[in-house]
């Protein structure tokens, strides 16, 4: 778990990486010239750890890009400033993000636990796991919260990971898909700071 004053610079790295893409600053966050890594020194616990994460930008509640690593051996601060940029400006379902955007768009963050290879659909709980769906070089991920947010069903949350996947609904039931379940700490920004151009 991460404490709030580790929540709080997640989100300013988060924050700080996407006003680097777009030549902005603000001031409650790290200076934006400066990546995690050279700041890093100064993050202790969980942010200096290696985590997989997920960075999801909403504009007014809608989906406007979401990137992230499932694992990886980078520390957690050092993810987070890659995969927020990369969401902001590399999404290829959306347009990189605008200096306008930038003032309005609301930064959620998802710290992955280890991911466990599941033998029965019923060790799913929904609001609980997120999904990640394998089947050959087909792969398909979906974060915890997305089956809240929709209101799905195990099999409804399962159908979507498949066509996520780039495969039919119904690709799950094959007993050559891997489904593994993991958790995740979600947080997000409640209050957006003002942004200047440099």
């Amino acid at each position: 778990m991460l404490s709030a004053e580790e929540r709080r610079a997640a989100l300013a790295i988060a924050r700080a990486s996407i006003a680097r893409g777009l030549h902005l600053r603000f001031p409650d966050a790290p200076p934006a010239d400066l990546k995690a890594e050279e700041y890093e020194g100064a993050l202790t616990g969980v942010l200096s750890d290696p985590a997989g994460a997920f960075v999801t930008l909403r504009m007014n509640h809608d989906l406007r890009g979401c990137i992230g690593y499932i694992e990886s051996s980078d520390s957690l601060s050092s993810v987070i400033d890659e995969v927020s940029e990369k969401a902001a400006f590399e999404d290829p379902r959306f347009p990189p993000l605008t200096p306008a955007e930038f003032q309005r768009v609301h930064i959620e963050i998802s710290v992955l636990s280890p991911m466990k290879r599941v033998s029965s659909i019923d060790e799913i709980v929904i609001g609980t796991h997120g999904l990640l769906f394998e089947q050959g070089w087909h792969r398909g991920l979906l974060l915890p919260q997305v089956a809240t947010e929709y209101g799905w069903g195990r099999e409804e949350f399962l159908d979507s990971v498949a066509r996520k996947a780039g495969l039919p609904r119904a690709a799950w039931r094959d007993e050559k898909s891997k489904i593994s379940i993991f958790s995740a700490e979600v947080f997000e920004e409640q209050e957006r700071s003002h942004v200047t151009s440099t």
